[in-house]
C-alpha cells in the first residue's frame, strides 16, 4: 500500500471514531450544566446525565457509517445550542414554553437587538457543534465506517450507561418528590415544551372561532351629561423601582409628580414576566387560576366597554405577532398599529392618534387602549435625543460592567414615559370631558441588579425586578366631581398589596360604572370592598403557583420585604 493511501485510510478510520466519542459528550454539555444549576435530587441529576448519554452512544455506534447518525442528531444539537445560550443569558432553567412562544411572537428587529448582546454564547455553541457537523459531512462524503471492534466498544459503552441510567430513573420515580421526566430530563423536557408552545400558538390562531359566542352582558347607566373618556395605557418592561412616584431618588417622573389627581400603587406585582401572557391577563376579567382553561375563549375589556355603549379605540406601537394581544385589540371599533408601515415610532405619536379618535366621537363615551413600546431593550432607541437626560448612555454591549450606562438609558425611557403620560392627560383635559387614565406595565426587567447578573425579562423563572411593576391611576377634576368618593377610595388603597393583572380590568370597569356579571368589586382599587390578593405567579405550564414555587430566590424575597410587599 502506498503511503498516501495508508494515510487516507487512517483518516477515514479516525473520523467515525472521533464522532463516536465526541458527539455524545458534546450533546451532554447542557445536561451537565443543568445538573449544576437546577434543584434536582442526586437521582434526578444522575438520570439527566446518564440516560441521554447512553442513548447517544447507542445511536452513534448502531450503524458503522455513524456520520449519518450524527447528522440525524442535528435537531438535538440545535436544542442543546439553544439551551446553552439560555443558560448563558439567565444562568438556570430549561428552555421554557414561553421562550418558544417568544420566538414565534418576537419581531425580527427585537431578535436582532438581543442577539447582538449574546456574542459569547453564540460563539460558544458554534465552536461546540459546528466542527462536528462539518466532520460528519466529510465522513459521509468519504464513506467512512467504524470497524466492528470500535462499533462493539461503542455498543457496550452505550448499553452499560443506558442501563445505569434506567436504574437511576427507577430510583428517581420512587422518590418522594414525584419525578416527572417531561419536566426534568433534557432534551425530552424541551421537546415537550416545544410541542406545548405549538399547541398554544395554534389555539391563539383559533381565538375568533372559540370566543365567537362570548359576552359580558355589560350595560352602563348614562349618568354623565358630558360623555366621559377612559384610557388604559399598557407600558412595556417598566420597573416600579425606577419610578420617582415610588420613591426613586432620580427625577424620572417630573411631570406626574406635579400633577393633581395621581395615585401610584407602589406595591403592585405582575403575575407573569412575559408580554404574551401578562397583557391578555390584565385586559381580561380572568384570574391567574382561570388563565389556562379560559384565555383562548374569552374576550377582553374592549368588548366590555363596547357592549356598554362606548366608542372603543386600540392604538399600538408594537408589531403584530398573531397573539391574543392582537386579537383583543382588533376588537376595537377603531384600531391602529403604528408599525404597520414598517418604520420605528416613538410612543408620543400615539397621543396624536388618540386625540383624533376622541375628537371624532364627541357625542359618545370613549374607551381607548394604548399599547406602548415603553422601556423595551435596546433602551437608547426608545426615546428621542432630547430626553437623554441621564448621561452617559451605554456605547458598549449589555454586560454587568456597563450597568451604570444601561441604567442611565433605562431611566431616560421612564422619563420619556412620564412625558407621554403627561401629554395624554393634557389631551384629555383639553376635551373638557370627565376623564381617567390607568397606566401599568406588563412586567419589569433585570439590569444586572445583583450577583446573579441577570438581564432582560421573560426568563423561565422570574425575579423581583421582573414582576414589581408601576401602576398609576389618574382621575381628572371633572370626573372626581361626577364620581364622588372613587378617587378617595383609590388613595386609601394606594399602599395596599396589588396584583396588576388581577385589578386592571375590574378597576376600570367599576370606575366607569359599567355593570357586568364578570365584575369583581373586591379586585377593584376604587372599591371600598377591595381585598388584597393571594400572591400567585403564572408559571411556564400556565399553573398558578405561589411565589415560593415560582423560582424567586432569597435576594428577591429580601427586596419584596424591603419594599413592604407581601409575598403570600
Amino acid at each position: 500500500m502506498k503511503l498516501s493511501e495508508y494515510k487516507n485510510t487512517q483518516h477515514h478510520t479516525l473520523l467515525p471514531v472521533l464522532l463516536l466519542w465526541a458527539v455524545p459528550l458534546l450533546l451532554i454539555v447542557p445536561n451537565i450544566w443543568l445538573d449544576i444549576t437546577e434543584p434536582y435530587t442526586v437521582a434526578e441529576k444522575a438520570v439527566n446525565a446518564l440516560l441521554p448519554l447512553g442513548i447517544y452512544f447507542l445511536i452513534m455506534s448502531f450503524w458503522r457509517r455513524n456520520a449519518i447518525a450524527a447528522l440525524c442528531l442535528i435537531p438535538v444539537m440545535i436544542l442543546a445550542a439553544f439551551q446553552i445560550v439560555l443558560l448563558f443569558l439567565y444562568g438556570e432553567s430549561i428552555i421554557a414554553i414561553d421562550m418558544f412562544l417568544n420566538v414565534l411572537t418576537t419581531n425580527v428587529h427585537e431578535a436582532t437587538e438581543l442577539l447582538r448582546n449574546l456574542g459569547i454564547a453564540i460563539i460558544t455553541v458554534l465552536v461546540l457543534y459546528l466542527p462536528v457537523i462539518v466532520l460528519s459531512i466529510i465522513a459521509v462524503c468519504r464513506h467512512c465506517r467504524l470497524s466492528e471492534h470500535e462499533r462493539h466498544a461503542g455498543l457496550v459503552t452505550g448499553t452499560t450507561i443506558t442501563l445505569t441510567g434506567i436504574v437511576t430513573l427507577i430510583v428517581a420515580l420512587c422518590g418522594s418528590q414525584g419525578y416527572n421526566a417531561s419536566r426534568r430530563l433534557f432534551p425530552l423536557n424541551v421537546s415537550c415544551n416545544m410541542f406545548s408552545a405549538a399547541e398554544r400558538f395554534e389555539a391563539a390562531k383559533n381565538y375568533y372561532t372559540a370566543s365567537e359566542d362570548y359576552t359580558f352582558n355589560a350595560t352602563s347607566a348614562p349618568t354623565d351629561s358630558i360623555p366621559p373618556v377612559f384610557v388604559l395605557v399598557i407600558g412595556e418592561t417598566s420597573r416600579a423601582d425606577n419610578w420617582q412616584l415610588n420613591g426613586y431618588d432620580r427625577p424620572t417622573n417630573p411631570c406626574l409628580s406635579r400633577r393633581d389627581g395621581i395615585v401610584s400603587f407602589s406595591r403592585a406585582l405582575s403575575e407573569s414576566n412575559t408580554t404574551h401572557k401578562s397583557v391578555p391577563l390584565l385586559m381580561s376579567a380572568l384570574d391567574c387560576e382561570d388563565f389556562a382553561d379560559s384565555i383562548f375563549c374569552v374576550r377582553g375589556i374592549i368588548d366590555t366597554f363596547a357592549e356598554a355603549g362606548y366608542s372603543t379605540v386600540w392604538l399600538s406601537n408594537q408589531r403584530r405577532n398573531n397573539s391574543l394581544i392582537d386579537f383583543f385589540g382588533s376588537r376595537a371599533r377603531s384600531h391602529r398599529f403604528l408599525t404597520d408601515d414598517g418604520n420605528r415610532h416613538f410612543d408620543m405619536e400615539l397621543v396624536t392618534h388618540l386625540k383624533s379618535a376622541i375628537d371624532s366621537t364627541c357625542s359618545r363615551p370613549v374607551f381607548a387602549v394604548l399599547h406602548t413600546y415603553g422601556s423595551h431593550f435596546n433602551y437608547k432607541e426608545r426615546y428621542p435625543a432630547e430626553y437623554a437626560y441621564f448621561l452617559p448612555e451605554p456605547s458598549a454591549e449589555a454586560e454587568a460592567a456597563n450597568r451604570d450606562g444601561l441604567i442611565n438609558a433605562y431611566d431616560n425611557t421612564i422619563l420619556y414615559t412620564d412625558a407621554v403620560l403627561d401629554s395624554i392627560m393634557n389631551t384629555l383635559e383639553a376635551t373638557g370631558r370627565p376623564a381617567a387614565l390607568l397606566y401599568l406595565a406588563d412586567h419589569g426587567e433585570d439590569i444586572f441588579d445583583d450577583n446573579r447578573h441577570r438581564f432582560l425579562h421573560a426568563s423561565p423563572t422570574p425575579t423581583y425586578w421582573q414582576i414589581h411593576v408601576p401602576m398609576v391611576l389618574w382621575i381628572n377634576c371633572a370626573m372626581r366631581q361626577t364620581r364622588h368618593g372613587l378617587y378617595e377610595t383609590a388613595l386609601a388603597n394606594r399602599n395596599r398589596n396589588v396584583s396588576s393583572s388581577r385589578s386592571a380590568f375590574h378597576t376600570l370597569v367599576s370606575l366607569a360604572g359599567v355593570n357586568t356579571p364578570q365584575l369583581k368589586p373586591d379586585a377593584s382599587l376604587v372599591s371600598k370592598s377591595y381585598r388584597e390578593p393571594r400572591r400567585v405567579y403564572l408559571n411556564d405550564y400556565n399553573e398558578a403557583v405561589t411565589l415560593e414555587e415560582s423560582g424567586l430566590k432569597k435576594q428577591d424575597f429580601e427586596m419584596l420585604e424591603k419594599h413592604g410587599i407581601s409575598a403570600k
